[in-house]
């Protein structure tokens, strides 16, 4: 229905139908959720627990993204870069020279070729 198998080589593709689909269940909880809750205040613990989530979640995200590979974990130059990126982040650097010293480490060490 929703996704199908190409002809060649069984990779899966997704249609829009899907999308919408899960736009839509997204967007159902996320109501469900302000129904529920409505104008009451969340308990304090509550609340700064639901503070530290998207920092939690752009850390997993970087995370898998650097040495997450198809065959396990997998060091190459990424890590050398977002290393390079955390070590100007601590020097409270604005954050467009933060992605571009990682963006910068890492092609160099890629272009040395000290990385693949």
């Amino acid at each position: 229905m929703c996704i199908s198998w190409c002809a060649g080589g069984g990779k899966e593709t997704m249609t829009w139908t899907l999308v919408l689909v899960l736009s839509a269940i997204a967007y159902a909880c996320k109501v469900t959720g302000l129904l529920i809750i409505g104008g009451r205040e969340l308990p304090e613990v509550v609340d700064r627990c639901l503070n530290l989530i998207p920092a939690a979640l752009v850390s997993a995200l970087i995370v898998s993204s650097t040495i997450g590979g198809d065959d396990g974990i997998v060091v190459d130059a990424r890590a050398v870069g977002v290393a390079a990126a955390i070590l100007v982040a601590t020097k409270r650097a604005p954050l467009v020279v933060v992605i571009a010293t990682g963006a910068a480490v890492t092609a160099v060490v890629r272009a040395v070729g000290l990385a693949p």
